[in-house]
């Protein structure tokens, strides 16, 4: 017999909206998220689902729903992993390696992006953070885009160096999701830790990185200094 909380995600099930999803996602053959599923439930939704049912499932619930094939699944799955890791400290290093050890599972920018700040970069605050660099130089996608972003922890917090450092080596990167992901970094860089500190990486850097990820980078400068960072002329 389904649970309560499986029956109300397939009740929020918009196949209309599943069909819009899958194209943004690119779940063709060949894209990133290829053959993944959407059942096409958005976000506000899933997290009042998280509300909902909070206290009606485990770790091992939690689990499961990470490996579902669904998108919306893996997702409210995340969120509960976040709520979880915030209410019950005494659970935070086990959650921690639940997530680690289902990276394949968090396969979609928008799945790293809800959920590598909040669990991975929280964990590692004060703790070593060799992990990030080795999700940094892995071969999988998701996993170097979850070190990138996983940094937003701490550049809220007005620290840049592990930021900074995670950006160097992915600066050279191939795909575009992780320029999009390091030009975001550096960007919430200037916002929180100052423009001089994210200035002097773009200075370093700006003539041999991606294009879309100066862009991103430098969407909050003054046009003028935005066109010399573009020229190559700062």
């Amino acid at each position: 017999m389904p649970n309560a909380w499986d029956v109300d995600i397939h009740n929020s099930a918009d196949p209309t909206q599943a069909l819009i999803l899958q194209r943004f996602f690119k779940t063709g053959p060949g894209e990133y998220g290829e053959g993944d599923l959407l059942l096409g439930i958005k976000v506000p939704v899933i997290r009042a689902l998280v509300k909902k049912y909070r206290h009606d499932i485990d770790l091992h619930g939690i689990t499961a729903l990470l490996h579902s094939p669904y998108h919306e699944k893996r997702l409210f799955a995340l969120l509960l992993m976040i709520d979880t890791f915030r209410a019950q400290q005494a659970q935070r290093r086990e959650i921690f390696g639940l997530y680690l050890a289902n990276t394949r599972h968090i396969n979609n920018w928008d799945l790293v992006d809800a959920s590598a700040p909040h669990i991975v970069g929280a964990y590692l605050q004060d703790k070593n953070r060799r992990p990030l660099f080795r999700l940094a130089r892995s071969r999988d996608l998701w996993e170097r885009r979850i070190a990138m972003v996983a940094t937003l922890h701490y550049i809220r917090q007005y620290e840049a160096d592990t930021a900074l450092s995670i950006a160097a080596i992915l600066l050279h990167d191939e795909h575009d999701l992780i320029h999009k992901a390091v030009g975001w970094m550096l960007r919430e860089t200037g916002k929180h830790c100052g423009l001089d500190i994210e200035g002097a990486f773009l200075r370093l850097h700006c003539t041999t990185m991606p294009r879309t990820m100066l862009r991103y980078a430098i969407e909050r400068f003054p046009e003028s200094l935005r066109r010399a960072y573009l020229n190559g002329t700062t």
